[in-house]
């Protein structure tokens, strides 16, 4: 470690009274603002009041905390978030329902929502759950968009006028998602939406297994995968399925159709055990030659490699399709474990970064 590099360590411990003998570093301007916002509460008022025109003092809890998830790696930001919350009381955004409300609903929101949320009351956790549906219909119109310039969207034909009949109805989904609204008090279930059938039956529908990686690196994708999976369930042509894991596999097959519910599910960290995610998956398989698997993963896996090449070998040699996708979101930006994606891609998997369209093309020239 350089000189500088030290000495840009100390200027932060230190804060900004040490600002005059030790300039920091170009770069590390935002990690002093950050740590300046939060360890300034150790200073008098009559410091901080002095100190009230500095960058620290205009973020916000909100802005905080998802810079705070960005700089810094996850074990210290949860250091961060529990000294915010427990030595600094920072709970604006866990316990006061107002601030919530007021919040620009947007990614980085729903970000940081999806990794507090264990922490919130039921009457904020009721506003988060409005916050999360407005940010997922949002990003629902904008890749179903995307999607139906790809290959996939030409085939499917059927999907945005189902014939809203009572013959059409599906009565146990509609129950299913409807649980949540029943009043126990009156014995009596209010029916939020009502489900139907489409208009194509699946006489021979392509097997879709999706399996995402909630691990806490995974955020954009698992965001991106929890969309995807609500529009493919929709599909006549598709048969989804749609599991979350880390060292454990959750089957969220019967939400697929609902992302708010998927992304209220997920509990990002912990570590991952992607061979027992895809044992899982292939247990899933009944026609092998009408299947897709998808993995969505940074291929960091935290058991022996040789256990992940053998279940993946062992799903390509039955027949089904494998893809790793590393992201799915628009910008597609590649970062995983190379020399596992090097190894998959070997075996005959697809290994990258695919947009929505892009992954309607890959799966539209698949079933074609």
């Amino acid at each position: 470690m350089s000189e500088g590099s030290v000495l840009n360590r100390w200027r932060l411990v230190l804060g900004k009274n040490a600002e005059g003998r030790l300039p920091l570093e170009t770069g590390a301007q935002e990690l002093d603002q950050v740590l300046d916002f939060l360890y300034s509460r150790e200073q008098s008022e009559d410091e901080r009041q002095e100190q009230g025109g500095s960058e620290g003092s205009r973020l916000t809890v909100a802005l905080w905390l998802n810079k705070v998830r960005r700089l810094f790696p996850r074990q210290a930001a949860e250091v961060l978030e529990r000294h915010a919350l427990n030595r600094y009381q920072l709970t604006e955004l866990l316990t006061d329902k107002e601030v919530l409300e007021k919040l620009e609903p947007n990614q980085a929101l729903l970000g940081t929502i999806l990794g507090l949320k264990h922490l919130m009351s039921d009457s904020v956790l009721a506003s988060a759950r409005r916050i999360v549906k407005k940010v997922a219909d949002e990003l629902t119109k904008k890749m179903e968009q995307e999607l139906r310039r790809s290959t996939l969207g030409k085939l499917d034909r059927n999907t945005a006028s189902p014939v809203r009949s009572m013959r059409n109805l599906d009565v146990k989904k509609t129950i299913r998602r409807n649980l949540r609204h029943y009043d126990r008090e009156n014995r009596r279930l209010t029916l939020e939406q009502v489900y139907f059938n489409g208009r194509v039956k699946k006489y021979n529908p392509w097997h879709v297994v999706i399996a995402v990686d909630e691990s806490g690196s995974m955020l954009d994708s698992v965001i991106h995968s929890a969309i995807m999976a609500g529009i493919f369930a929709r599909m006549p042509m598709l048969d989804l399925k749609l599991v979350i894991f880390d060292t454990q596999v959750v089957d969220l097959s019967g939400y697929a159709g609902d992302p708010v519910e998927v992304l209220m599910s997920v509990q990002l960290g912990g570590g991952t055990n992607i061979a027992g995610a895809l044992g899982y998956c292939e247990g899933l398989i009944t026609n092998p030659h009408r299947t897709m698997v998808i993995l969505v993963s940074d291929l960091c896996e935290g058991g022996p490699p040789s256990s992940l090449y053998r279940v993946c070998a062992s799903i390509l040699e039955s027949g089904a399709k494998l893809a790793a996708l590393t992201a799915l979101d628009s910008s597609a930006k590649p970062v995983y474990n190379r020399s596992v994606g090097q190894a998959l891609a070997d075996m005959g998997a697809f290994v990258g970064a695919l947009t929505p369209e892009q992954l309607g093309d890959y799966m539209g020239r698949i079933m074609q």
